[in-house]
């Protein structure tokens, strides 16, 4: 295995001291979520009026016409504090890499790998909470989980038939009825205190999803009576139980890392984007993230994990389930030759291994390294890039994060494609509610870019020659 598709976030950092340094202090003891968000408004408002005041006016990135044909792949137009994607290291949370948030974030007991809720925290802070912090987090919640009775019915009215994805989103918008901050804007609520209802809103929107999640999967693929939240259980263990596999310790420790590595990937991605354009025009976050979700249910973002799964299963029933390297290669370059991409290899931002792949990797080598699908999966692994580059098809010839996640699910027995994407949404409201929260609490206005037709820029340039 070459010592380049090794290279993950542990390579060089694209944070600047003063950024790392404002996001690495742990949270203050004995303060909620909400208290310390309130405390950090005022100090970052203060904080985006001098960059502001500092760089405003200068010039950020070239714009090229290829650029606006080309779908503003790589323009610099949005600001998103969650996260940032830099197409050597991968993802930083906050400036933290996937490995420190495995190392520094709180763990359930027993558990190894970091609990989700701890990771919103992070995200809306900028800081690493206490265990206890996260513990209360867990129990809002639960406390926050029960979902209206005509969303139920809703839900158990769609027929089997309608894929989860749209279900899933006729559901969260459905929740609008109750939202905080449709009932506070109605009231005449100061635009300085649009973040109070969108926090309790986003708070509510993220608690309600395991039980979304489970009458889905429940009604869809008929896994018997829905189990009830548990109160005493994290975020990832009630979404495990609703699902069926509470009881597999590892399947809920997979959760907990599959959320956490899922939950946001900077602001330019098709979910995460739509997210924020609804939500700046005052849409509510529930209305918002509806709108993620259908960005999300598209085969070119949310559906790329099924993909991979169909092409491995197509490839072990024509070779076989242990088949030999050579055969492999051959049918890799059947592959190609058939005008078919390797899915799961490649990303629009990524040169090098995605540290999400990386990190599913390590936890399957450590609980299920016998996996035939797993064994499978890491053959490709060492074989797909050097072809890749060979034909020359592509730019980042390593594996995303899409090139292992169905081989987990799968050996744990949610074996349901159709579903994946509901828990790459669950996992996804994370990063869209954060900065949900922190748009509004900055007065971040509409979007409205400019558009130019393509008679108008051949009138440009033409004037210009």
């Amino acid at each position: 295995m070459s010592a380049s598709i090794l290279r993950t976030s542990r390579t060089k950092p694209v944070w600047s001291a003063l950024a790392r340094a404002r996001f690495s202090s742990t949270a203050p003891k004995n303060t909620t979520l909400k208290e310390r968000l309130a405390e950090l408004i005022p100090v970052e408002l203060e904080n985006v009026k001098r960059v502001r005041a500092e760089h405003g006016k200068k010039a950020f990135g070239p714009v090229i016409v290829d650029q606006l044909y080309g779908g503003m792949r790589g323009l610099p137009a949005l600001i998103w504090d969650g996260s940032v994607l830099d197409a050597d290291e991968g993802i930083r949370f906050r400036g933290k890499t996937i490995p420190e948030c495995q190392e520094l974030l709180p763990k359930a007991p027993g558990g190894a790998e970091p609990l989700p809720e701890g990771l919103f925290w992070l995200l809306v802070t900028g800081e690493i909470p206490t265990q206890e912090q996260v513990t209360e987090l867990s129990k809002d919640w639960a406390a926050r989980s029960a979902i209206p009775e005509f969303v139920e019915e809703i839900l158990d009215r769609c027929p089997p038939t309608l894929h989860p994805m749209s279900q899933f989103s006729l559901a969260v918008t459905a929740l609008n009825h109750d939202s905080a901050f449709a009932k506070a804007y109605q009231d005449g609520v100061s635009k300085k205190e649009y973040w109070g209802p969108t926090f309790e809103d986003s708070m509510d929107l993220i608690a309600k999803l395991p039980n979304i999640a489970g009458r889905i999967y429940n009604n869809v693929f008929g896994k018997g009576k829905l189990a009830a939240i548990d109160p005493a259980k994290d975020y990832s263990h009630n979404l495990s139980t609703l699902l069926g596999f509470g009881d597999n310790a590892a399947f809920v420790e997979l959760m907990r890392l599959y959320i956490t590595i899922h939950s946001d990937h900077e602001g330019g991605n098709v979910s995460a984007h739509t997210g924020k354009l609804v939500g700046s025009a005052l849409s509510d976050p529930f209305l918002a993230f509806a709108a993620s979700l259908n960005g999300l249910a598209g085969p070119l973002h949310g559906l790329a994990n099924q993909e991979v799964l169909l092409w491995l299963s197509k490839m072990q029933s024509k070779i076989g389930e242990n088949a030999s390297d050579e055969a492999v290669k051959e049918y890799v370059w059947a592959t190609l030759k058939g005008g078919q991409v390797v899915p799961g290899y490649g990303h629009a931002v990524l040169r090098k291994t995605d540290p999400r792949y990386t990190a599913q990797r390590e936890f399957a080598l450590k609980h299920l390294p016998e996996d035939p699908l797993f064994k499978l999966v890491g053959q490709i692994y060492n074989i797909v890039p050097d072809i890749l580059l060979e034909a020359g098809k592509a730019k980042n010839p390593w594996p995303n994060v899409d090139a292992h996640s169905g081989a987990l699910l799968t050996h744990y027995g949610l074996t349901q494609m159709q579903f994946y994407t509901v828990l790459f949404g669950v996992s996804r409201a994370f990063g869209v509610a954060a900065q949900l929260i922190w748009d509004r609490a900055l007065g971040a206005p509409l979007e409205r870019p400019k558009s130019y037709s393509t008679a108008a820029i051949e009138k440009m340039f033409k004037d210009k020659s």
